[in-house]
């Protein structure tokens, strides 16, 4: 008998059940992996199953000692089965992706992560870490009729100001948590301000405008004056423990479009206050608009990229009218500045921790001095993904948990994480 964990699908009314004749496998880079001692954890609170069409489950047979795909339902051999995969809460990072072997004209999957699921010991594992300790996205944190009473309550209060509407739209339809913590009054806080964008992100969850997927969330559809920003910032600046806010979020474009606008708020804001961390996050796309917006006020920047290779990163990214080289640029500005500076990485078992990805990523860290790397599931149809960057089949990668060793060996004073930092530790 195996002591790793077993296979899950689900049958064909969705129901998941454990076949304990297969080990749950891993994907990394479309190989299949088994799944070590270290590399699984019990799913964690807050995290959702998802059901992955026209996908077959693939296990582990350790009698054969070869992978193995689960065509039919062994408890119902007429009946059809599918693959399952977890998404995981905030905070964590996947190890692998999930197994399965895609049928001729399987679906795009939806824009989320697909970390390998299965069944230990009465319950769910994933083959994941947690790869920041920071509680401020934990599910337990999150009640939901606090949350709607307190959101309901300021949209009220504050009818005037569109920003706080939109805010209250993503908290309430989408569950944003960003936008939960803003109406909880704590830790880090949304501002979102730009409805355009000069990048075409193959996995934009705001704005698709093909038919093959859809996004998973509205985009801010106006641009906030410099008061209604501040009209959502300053409290929560002066009064939230932990307090960040951040302009650049999942619901718009790229706020650098907006800088002007954007500096007059961070001016009055900072006029009110000089508690908390001003954020940005971005694609890093104009240098000369981020030092701007450190001369207003601006304390730390999250610059995000898939790849440190400028090929894979433009495949992905598809900018309109920039470079790969101003993202240093815009993270050298902020370090010049005396502010704090991130990355937000995609993280894709199998190709961020292949060697070549390796080099190139450390080279950035060396010309960028970055001070965190916040290790993002990169949120895409795996398949997908892989196929439209053309990456080829190379050797097999290293695996994260040893890409985060090295990491931490070569740049010792280099944190890990997921979130951004409060820096004036406010409490």
């Amino acid at each position: 008998m195996t002591n790793r964990p077993f296979l899950v699908y689900a049958d064909a009314e969705g129901r998941i059940f454990e076949w304990p004749v297969l080990e749950m496998l891993g994907a990394s880079g479309g190989e299949y992996e088994r799944i070590g001692p270290r590399e699984w954890i019990p799913l964690p609170p807050g995290s959702e199953l998802f059901l992955l069409p026209q996908r077959l489950p693939v296990g582990y047979n350790p009698k054969t000692r070869q992978g193995e795909v689960l065509a039919h339902d062994p408890y119902t051999p007429s009946k059809p089965v599918q693959a399952v995969a977890a998404f995981m809460a905030p905070a964590y990072t996947q190890i692998y992706s999930a197994a399965y072997q895609s049928l001729p004209g399987a679906p795009l999957l939806p824009l989320f992560a697909y970390t390998a699921v299965g069944w230990k010991d009465g319950r769910f594992v994933a083959a994941g870490v947690r790869v920041d300790p920071d509680e401020r996205q934990d599910f337990r944190h999150f009640d939901p009729e606090e949350i709607r009473r307190r959101t309901r309550a300021r949209i009220k209060k504050e009818q005037h100001n569109r920003l706080v509407r939109h805010l209250g739209k993503c908290a309430l339809s989408y569950g944003c948590p960003a936008a939960r913590n803003l109406f909880m009054n704590r830790w880090e806080a949304p501002l979102p301000t730009s409805p355009a964008c000069n990048a075409g992100c193959l996995g934009c969850i705001s704005l698709q405008e093909g038919k093959e997927i859809c996004a998973t969330q509205e985009r801010i559809s106006f641009v906030p004056s410099p008061d209604e920003i501040a009209g959502v910032a300053i409290p929560h600046l002066r009064e939230a423990p932990k307090a960040v806010v951040s302009f650049g979020q999942g619901c718009e474009g790229e706020p650098l479009l907006q800088a002007e606008v954007i500096g007059e708020a961070l001016r009055t804001m900072r006029q009110a206050s000089s508690r908390g961390t001003i954020n940005l996050n971005s694609n890093g796309s104009l240098p000369e608009a981020v030092k701007k917006l450190c001369e207003a006020g601006l304390d730390s920047i999250r610059v995000s990229l898939n790849s440190c290779r400028p090929g894979y990163y433009t495949a992905y990214f598809r900018p309109r009218g920039y470079t790969f080289e101003a993202l240093k640029k815009s993270l050298q500005a902020v370090k010049a500045h005396g502010g704090f500076a991130s990355i937000n990485y995609f993280i894709l078992p199998g190709f961020t921790d292949h060697e070549e990805e390796w080099d190139a990523l450390s080279r950035f860290l060396e010309e960028t001095r970055v001070d965190l790397i916040q290790m993002r599931n990169l949120n895409i149809d795996p398949e997908w993904y892989l196929k439209s960057l053309k990456v080829p089949k190379e050797r097999k990668a290293m695996g994260i948990l040893e890409w985060m060793k090295r990491l931490k060996d070569r740049f010792p004073g280099l944190r890990l994480g997921y979130f951004n930092p409060c820096l004036d530790g406010s409490d």
